[in-house]
């Protein structure tokens, strides 16, 4: 009896260090902001421009940032987490980035788009956007611009890879933002190119 009494206080105590040993809490991280334009864009604008959400790998579709630790593996975060969806940061960030780049173009949500028949399309799909062992953020994928009848007008490949300023998430996510400014600004020129 005495030894079951024992085996009880032992198994209260661990279960009792157990919950007082509580996990640092996460970090959550955001996007920088990128362009400075209104949401509206051009007031009389020449083109219309519907940016459709960005497809992502099923990995990058999680709430911890991903790091690339060789070649081949990688990791998602569990302390170091975005704040929101990445799929939907990305599709606000890229709007407003081409707000600012192309300011003859009203650029507009997908949801934007009722009865807007006169609008290009463009699709995205992002298959790497995260940190590597190197010191890189790296942001790759594919985009398409989609005529108002469907017609395809451009597609092009692009990867990005940006330079950490220092150590640590911040840094990555920093770098990140820049990736993105770098990929948006190809992403324009390319609009451009294809009118």
């Amino acid at each position: 009896m005495r030894r079951m009494t024992w085996a009880a206080l032992v198994a209260s105590l661990l279960l009792l260090a157990g919950c007082a040993s509580s996990s640092a809490p996460a970090n959550r991280y955001m996007l920088p902001d990128g362009g400075n334009a209104s949401p509206g864009g051009a007031d009389a604008p020449e083109h219309l421009l519907v940016v459709q959400p960005p497809r992502l790998a099923h990995y990058l579709d999680t709430d911890g940032i991903v790091l690339q630790l060789d070649d081949i593996t990688l990791n998602a975060a569990r302390q170091h987490l975005w704040a929101e969806p990445l799929g939907r940061q990305l599709e606000r960030g890229l709007r407003a980035r081409l707000t600012e780049l192309l300011p003859d173009t009203r650029v507009m949500r997908d949801e934007a788009n009722l009865g807007r028949s006169e609008a290009q399309r463009l699709r995205l799909e992002v298959d790497r956007f995260q940190g590597r062992h190197d010191g890189l953020a790296i942001a790759s994928g594919q985009w398409q611009l989609l005529a108002p009848d469907g017609r395809l007008l451009a597609m092009e490949r692009f990867q990005v890879e940006t330079e950490l300023e220092d150590d640590g998430y911040p840094a990555l996510v920093r770098a990140l933002g820049s990736s993105w400014d770098r990929v948006a600004a190809e992403i324009a020129t390319g609009i451009r190119q294809a009118r």
